[in-house]
């Protein structure tokens, strides 16, 4: 808590320290946002961890309601997903309530880079009323609801036509998904789902990927700067007569990937993970020849 000294002769903490005035108002918001997620997540009663949510969702709204707010990092929400986008022009919070029956509901708002007027775009999840989720232009009003903990720009004849975003959707009591999501903007909202992908049946002229498996399972989906690409886990069932029934697919040990070329999202089959080099690498023996790493080694 800032103490402020009362007198002509001594000034605020917030002079003292350089802290800015809104500064300090965000990190009171801050901490009362803190204190209700912790409800939103650990709150064995439904209904509170609800109450605590929509408390939450206004707080924050009136956290960057305050002039500046975009440049308010957050760093100690932990529950709350935020991203800032590579280009600095948007911000994603998004998070989840998680009801009793092992389902989600997801909550969310884009942020645009403005100085002193907030514009928020809140994103509402419509997952239920969407029949066919990977074919499906959205919108941040009819919303595919994620947890987004990536952001990657698509530079296309110098501009950013639309951003790739990779997310973690808690699906079920049996399982989970992941997706990789295309997130445009025009006329003042923002649209979700672009059919960007090639070189697979499953995945041609899809609008979004989803990924489903076990929930007890965990699936690698992330991008590679240096190749620029996306990689993940290739999901597959225990038994060939279990194909489909996706609640039950875990990762196989094998990799495939979608590598960006010329703005669209290009599937690579079977490809191959390399860890970059470490120094721990020097300490590794050939078992094919290790008298000669070991005088390597010794010189």
């Amino acid at each position: 808590m800032l103490l402020y000294i009362i007198g002509s002769s001594h000034v605020g903490m917030a002079q003292r320290t350089n802290i800015e005035p809104q500064d300090v108002k965000i990190s009171e918001y801050q901490d009362t946002i803190k204190a209700l997620a912790f409800t939103v997540i650990n709150d064995p009663d439904e209904a509170e961890r609800y109450n605590a949510n929509f408390k939450m969702v206004r707080t924050i709204v009136k956290a960057l309601k305050i002039p500046n707010s975009f440049q308010f990092d957050f760093d100690s929400l932990k529950s709350i997903t935020i991203q800032r986008s590579p280009d600095n022009n948007f911000r994603l919070f998004t998070w989840h309530v998680l009801n009793n029956n092992g389902t989600y509901r997801y909550y969310g708002a884009i942020q645009i880079n403005t100085t002193n007027s907030l514009k928020l775009l809140p994103l509402l999840d419509f997952t239920s009323g969407i029949k066919s989720p990977q074919d499906t232009v959205l919108n941040n009003e009819k919303w595919f609801g994620a947890q987004y903990y990536k952001i990657i720009p698509v530079i296309k004849d110098g501009k950013t036509p639309y951003y790739i975003l990779l997310g973690w959707k808690g699906n079920t009591a049996k399982s989970t998904q992941k997706v990789i999501e295309v997130l445009y903007f025009r006329d003042g909202k923002a649209f979700f789902g672009m059919p960007l992908f090639d070189g697979n049946k499953t995945y041609q002229d899809k609008n979004r990927i989803i990924f489903e498996y076990n929930r007890s399972a965990s699936m690698l989906l992330n991008y590679e700067l240096k190749e620029n690409r996306i990689v993940f886990d290739h999901l597959a069932p225990p038994d060939i007569e279990m194909k489909g029934d996706f609640a039950l697919y875990g990762p196989d040990l094998s990799y495939d990937g979608f590598k960006l070329i010329k703005g669209r999202l290009s599937f690579l089959n079977d490809i191959r993970l390399t860890n970059p080099d470490s120094e721990i690498d020097k300490l590794y023996i050939d078992p094919k020849n290790p008298q000669k790493e070991i005088i390597n080694k010794v010189r």
